[in-house]
């Protein structure tokens, strides 16, 4: 190696490995390197050629995110432009070279070769049993019978999927009808007309004097949906209560009751040793006051069906259907509980108590302890 016309280089320093001896060159030190005054830097540039300025220029690559790619690259090219730049006629000259040139030979000819084995799927094999056609009568009935005699056929063997609304219970009913079957025109069926049910005609006033004198024959009283009832009567309903030893089943849905008439009904309820239904739905009674009425229910234990779904309040909260679940553990005698609960395990212990309920009455009615 000629070490005189590398510069930057010291001496050369043998390496010995595995036996091979080779010289490697030492870099002299960065401070031995001599420093660029930076106002030569003009005097340098005037002493390069067009060549070496070209060359310089190929080292530097601005940077600038600001300027096009176009600009931020030198050219590829020396040659002068024989044209202005048209891209339209570019890409069509392009194309059409791309055409006229042809393809390049293969150094290979192409041999379609098949390699591997060929897939066969394989072959069931066939069941020696032939299969035997069994005529039965019901094989005449059916070819000869016609597309509504099917329809109805169909009815009463409940084929629900093949039949519509209107021919399933007109085969119910033996209605004959016309222009239907399986391959009948669809069309909308008429709607059926249900007539709006009937207002309570309950006589408040005289359910009220009633209650009052302790009547035996009511044993029932049904004041759902009147809303003309004020809260002054629904408290003497619930005052009431009492004293009477008669009624059993008491339906106050949708009567506009508020908290206030519900702890007087409470009230009741702790007196009251008679009462088995209670129906108070659709209302506007609290989480709270669902709370007082079960506390006053366990102490007689004497009702059996407590309906309070359906309030203005639709989230009791968690508290209180943890309160609910507690005291309905501790009801041995409450048998269906009408409520609406957000939490599964309020639910399901409530769900649990109440079949214990229900199991232990069974035995009871059985005779079994």
């Amino acid at each position: 190696m000629d070490t005189k016309g590398a510069e930057g280089l010291t001496h050369l320093h043998q390496v010995s490995y595995e036996g091979v001896t080779m010289d490697t060159p030492q870099l002299k030190p960065v401070h031995d390197v001599p420093d660029i005054d930076l106002d030569d830097i003009d005097k340098l540039l005037e002493s390069l050629s067009p060549e070496e300025l070209e060359e310089l220029n190929g080292d530097f690559d601005p940077d600038n995110s600001l300027l096009p790619p176009s600009q931020r690259m030198k050219n590829q090219t020396s040659k002068a432009p024989t044209g202005p730049y048209q891209r339209q006629k570019l890409l069509e000259f392009l194309e059409k070279k791309a055409k006229e040139e042809k393809d390049w030979e293969q150094n290979k000819p192409f041999v379609k070769e098949i390699r591997g084995k060929i897939y066969k799927p394989k072959e069931e094999p066939r069941s020696k049993e032939e299969e035997q056609h069994l005529e039965t009568e019901w094989d005449d009935i059916l070819t000869q019978a016609s597309e509504e005699e099917l329809v109805d056929l169909a009815a009463v063997l409940g084929f629900h999927g093949m039949l519509n609304q209107t021919q399933y219970y007109a085969g119910l009913d033996n209605v004959k009808l016309e222009g239907g079957g399986f391959q009948g025109v669809a069309k909308a069926a008429e709607l059926i007309k249900v007539p709006d049910e009937p207002p309570n005609k309950t006589d408040v006033e005289e359910s009220l004097k009633r209650l009052k004198d302790n009547d035996s024959k009511l044993t029932h009283l049904n004041l759902n949906n009147i809303k003309n009832i004020s809260v002054e009567r629904l408290i003497e309903v619930c005052d009431t209560l009492k004293t009477n030893t008669a009624l059993e089943t008491l339906e106050m849905a949708s009567v506009h009751m508020t908290d206030k008439v519900a702890k007087k009904l409470a009230e009741a309820l702790s007196e009251n040793k008679t009462l088995k239904v209670l129906n108070v739905e659709s209302n506007f009674i609290s989480g709270e006051s669902i709370v007082e009425l079960m506390k006053a229910i366990n102490k007689n234990q004497a009702l059996q069906e407590l309906r309070v779904a359906n309030q203005k309040p639709e989230v009791l909260g968690n508290k209180v259907e943890m309160a609910l679940v507690k005291l309905i553990g501790e009801n041995s005698n409450l048998l269906r509980f009408g409520i609406a609960l957000e939490y599964p395990d309020a639910r399901v212990r409530i769900h649990e108590k109440l079949q214990e309920n229900n199991d232990n009455l069974r035995k009871k009615r059985v005779g079994k302890d």
